[in-house]
């Protein structure tokens, strides 16, 4: 039998083993401990040797079921979970990570991200060399004086540009560097980058993943052992997904490819139109045929995805009139639900920089970022374009 395609496998991956009492819907688990009234059985279960559940900061039956659709997704052997996205970050490099290594990663990473490179790491004395993304070549030369961790995000948070993973997972193979790549902006409908050479795939859960912006989870896929490693990591530390979180991101999966498909068809046709906007000065988006990394994500992505940014002319004050015009969007520090939405960087992904770092990594303070809903691609085009003629004369001259 043909291993199942995308849509089929978002619905019954990691589900049926879960099942209870003849439900058809994985339970929701909530209880902290699991109980055994054979002794062997349970120091089996406790040292790994067989199957089952101790305690509900290692693992839990409604978690398992979630780390095993998103691994399924993925072509991952492993997969393990983390309540937040910085969670599964955090937690990925602080496993491999320690005093005297180096990581080389790029500019352009999610704000949160950025800080760990800039701010933690560095005080735990780990070198971190942050190359301008999309210069392949420089960071090639970087990841041959030795790394220990290569660190992608493609496409970017908020600027979407696109790296080659193939060309820098097999760099960093050659270097003998951990390959790790941010997959929270394409999901694995539209970018698998295990299949591409990395090592280790991140996503904010939170995002695409769950769709219904009401549920917190991060999760790290890849071989097992080196998601053995941060799962021990992570067990210790203490970021466990919530099962009813897990419940609810599961749930939001099983629409996940019909979801991501109309996101990003509905994105192309928004990026397409802001294209024609006078008051538009730039659009970012990696399907438009004029964005540099256009060749390169059209190689390794099956589609663009639901994510795109864009600035305007007169910077934050437009933003101030623009955004609360907007009839079908909420302006919220969110993404990749099924409701449109917008919000400047300098308030969203990148909040936690200054205006100074933020400019350093080329998001002017006039850049939104627009995460394209499911809704009417028509009605979402109309309501930018009755926002814009709503701008009083003084912005837009």
């Amino acid at each position: 039998m043909k291993k199942p395609n995308m849509s089929t496998q978002a619905i019954w991956a990691g589900e049926q083993d879960s099942l209870a009492f003849g439900a058809t819907q994985v339970p929701v688990v909530h209880s902290v401990s699991f109980g055994y009234n054979d002794m062997d059985e349970w120091y089996d279960v406790a040292i790994g040797k067989k199957e089952g559940h101790i305690y509900g900061r290692n693992t839990n039956p409604t978690v398992q079921a979630f780390e095993q659709k998103v691994k399924t997704l993925e072509g991952a052997e492993a997969a393990t979970s983390f309540s937040t996205g910085m969670a599964a970050i955090s937690n990925t490099l602080g496993t491999f990570l320690f005093p005297g290594d180096r990581v080389v990663s790029i500019k352009d990473t999610y704000g949160g991200t950025n800080k760990i490179f800039t701010e933690f790491l560095p005080k735990q004395q780990v070198e971190v060399v942050l190359c301008e993304t999309g210069d392949h070549e420089a960071i090639e030369k970087e990841v041959e004086k030795g790394c220990k961790v290569l660190y992608l995000e493609s496409p970017t948070n908020p600027t979407v540009k696109i790296t080659d993973i193939a060309r820098m997972a097999k760099a960093g193979k050659k270097a003998g560097a951990i390959v790790i790549v941010d997959n929270t902006f394409a999901t694995p409908v539209n970018q698998t980058p295990l299949d591409l050479g990395a090592d280790i795939v991140i996503h904010s859960a939170t995002k695409f993943l769950g769709g219904h912006a009401d549920a917190l989870g991060g999760v790290a896929c890849g071989s097992e052992k080196l998601i053995t490693q941060i799962y021990h990591y992570r067990e210790i530390n203490g970021a466990t997904l919530d099962p009813m979180a897990a419940y609810l991101l599961l749930r939001g999966m099983k629409t996940l490819k019909l979801r991501v498909d109309k996101q990003s068809e509905n994105a192309l046709a928004v990026a397409t139109y802001l294209k024609t906007v006078d008051l538009v000065e730039d659009v970012f988006y990696p399907g438009l045929p004029e964005h540099p990394g256009h060749d390169i994500a059209k190689k390794q992505m099956k589609n663009f995805g639901g994510m795109l940014s864009f600035s305007v002319k007169g910077g934050v004050e437009t933003l101030r009139h623009l955004l609360p015009k907007l009839k079908y969007a909420n302006r919220a520090a969110n993404l990749g639900s099924v409701e449109t939405v917008v919000g400047p960087s300098r308030t969203t992904s990148h909040v936690e920089c200054t205006p100074e770092e933020r400019a350093a990594m080329g998001i002017p303070e006039g850049l939104i970022r627009y995460s394209a809903g499911i809704e009417d691609v028509e009605d979402l085009i109309e309501d930018l374009d009755q926002a814009f003629k709503t701008l009083p004369a003084f912005v837009t001259n």
